[in-house]
């Protein structure tokens, strides 16, 4: 089967084509799953033009001014000019641009959307996804609930367009523990690890404020926190500052993406506060090396942890809640449920499982 994937956004500070395929590497290792058994094209756009293969996958880069992504003749031609079976449009964020490319396309092409977190829009915007949703053979969603809000807002027509395929997934694998935390210098028991923004919606403030509390019960435990932007910095070690449990938390900052595969593999526990999450990449990565996930009962999470067979779930916002569940991994077995997230990973969230299941969507259609 011929795939070709687009979007229509431009990343101009990236000059270098391998360089940006590394940066990717969280999709492209899907790309390369398809490839194994299909023809696969992924029109890039940074600033360089050319072709780039790797691993089966024919990388096309283009570029296109601002106003030529915003009404795409050239780039809708170049994507049909590779004589696709199956369009795979990145971001919900484009409907007036899918529209003009079935126009182009005509009925047999079948276009496929995958969403990265979008929420539904409103106003006059709505109204053209409405249309756009006429031109959408099928939706990817990281979790079924997800795509169920759009559904209910009336922006997608029907839930049997909506399929569960995991957004991204990881580049990196199981290694030692002992080797992993001498690279990183992590220790205790359990070792708990946060990664994301320390902004609102990943509530970095609710976490440590349970975790300062469940030290108390649980000294030996500790917390490293990773993270890239610093909104809740001040907050956080005021609070650290003000507690006697002030060592069971480490502040690490912002690392390497690289370095992170060391971090998952020294951690026994994958902690997020996450309010909302199109996917939760980091929890994936987390789950790859074979962390148990203690994550906020939210649908895509719910979905990356097997509705919580994986690892224990709890209310977002919720400091009790989340103390609570904190004192339950004194009498999980941590050992297991590792196991069964680094199973559930490579059935359900791997590059190949993801692939897979593209290609069992688009043949259904």
């Amino acid at each position: 089967m011929k795939f070709v994937f687009a979007s229509y956004i431009s990343t101009g500070e990236f000059t270098d084509p391998a360089s940006w395929i590394e940066r990717i590497g969280i999709y492209t290792g899907m790309l390369e799953a398809l490839a194994e058994k299909n023809d696969v094209t992924s029109i890039e756009q940074i600033a360089y033009e050319g072709e780039y293969k790797k691993a089966g996958v024919k990388y096309a880069f283009k570029q296109y001014s601002r106003l030529g992504l915003l009404f795409p003749i050239r780039l809708n031609r170049f994507i049909l000019a590779q004589k696709p079976e199956v369009i795979v449009i990145q971001s919900f964020q484009f409907p007036l641009q899918v529209i003009q490319l079935r126009l182009m396309a005509g009925k047999k092409i079948k276009i496929i959307v995958q969403n990265h977190a979008e929420r539904p829009m409103k106003g006059l915007k709505r109204y053209v996804q409405r249309l756009a949703d006429r031109c959408i053979n099928a939706y990817l969603f990281a979790s079924e609930e997800l795509g169920a809000e759009w559904v209910v807002k009336g922006n997608i027509s029907s839930a049997r367009k909506i399929h569960e395929v995991m957004e991204v997934s990881s580049v990196f694998s199981p290694m030692d523990k002992e080797l992993a935390r001498q690279h990183t210098g992590v220790y205790g028991g359990p070792v708990f690890l946060w990664v994301g923004r320390l902004n609102a919606n990943k509530d970095p403030i609710t976490v440590v404020k349970a975790f300062l509390r469940f030290a108390k019960v649980n000294p030996s435990a500790r917390l490293y926190m990773l993270y890239h932007t610093e909104e809740q910095l001040g907050q956080l070690k005021e609070l650290l500052n003000t507690s006697p449990q002030k060592g069971s938390v480490t502040l690490v900052g912002r690392l390497p993406h690289s370095e992170l595969r060391y971090w998952f593999n020294s951690a026994d526990v994958i902690l997020s506060g996450s309010h909302y999450e199109g996917s939760g990449t980091a929890v994936c990565e987390a789950m790859s090396c074979g962390c148990m996930p203690l994550v906020t009962d939210i649908a895509s999470f719910r979905m990356i942890t097997n509705h919580g067979n994986c690892g224990l779930l709890y209310e977002p916002g919720n400091e009790e809640a989340l103390l609570s569940a904190l004192k339950k991994t004194m009498e999980t077995d941590i050992n297991e449920k590792q196991k069964l997230s680094l199973d559930h990973f490579r059935t359900n969230l791997s590059f190949g499982a993801i692939a897979a299941k593209i290609h069992q969507i688009a043949s259904s259609l």
